[in-house]
């Protein structure tokens, strides 16, 4: 029998942190149909400061990759809190990653990689999904990363 996404939460010893709340005129998750499209977060770090700067200059592909994979924990947070059940997600549909780095930087995939692996060590073949990996010359508040994702839900 399949664990299920809290269950594996569990497992990786990861426990979600409040919702983080908007940082400007948007809600966090929209839905409409089957379909939940969740905003772009950046990484929030457990005391609740953010993983800042220039990936290629201020952080390593590692730190990136780290950062990339505190946004997933965010968004399934996220998820947790529109849902209640982390069962009720269908599938990680789409992630858009979008990576603060030097002009130079091309190891982008690899810093969203940890994004895209926790979703799928939570939610399984649930969690893989379509994806752009992107370079930013800025971000919001500094933001190392940010993600966007949509994601399907039961009926």
């Amino acid at each position: 029998m399949d664990k299920t996404p809290e269950q594996n939460l569990k497992d990786l010893s990861i426990t979600l942190n409040e919702v983080s709340q908007p940082i400007a005129s948007y809600v966090n998750c929209v839905q409409t149909g089957n379909l939940l499209f969740l905003s772009g977060k950046g990484p929030i770090k457990e005391d609740k400061t953010y993983v800042t700067g220039k990936v290629g200059k201020d952080l390593t592909v590692e730190q990136g990759n780290e950062a990339a994979r505190l946004v997933a924990i965010d968004h399934i947070a996220v998820l947790k809190d529109e849902l209640g059940d982390l069962s009720k997600v269908k599938r990680i549909v789409k992630a858009f990653g979008m990576v603060h780095c030097t002009s130079d930087f091309v190891d982008q995939a690899k810093v969203i990689n940890g994004y895209s692996d926790l979703m799928f060590s939570v939610f399984g073949e649930k969690g893989r999904h379509a994806r752009s990996a992107v370079s930013m010359h800025a971000l919001p508040l500094n933001f190392a990363v940010e993600v966007e994702v949509i994601v399907e839900i039961e009926d």
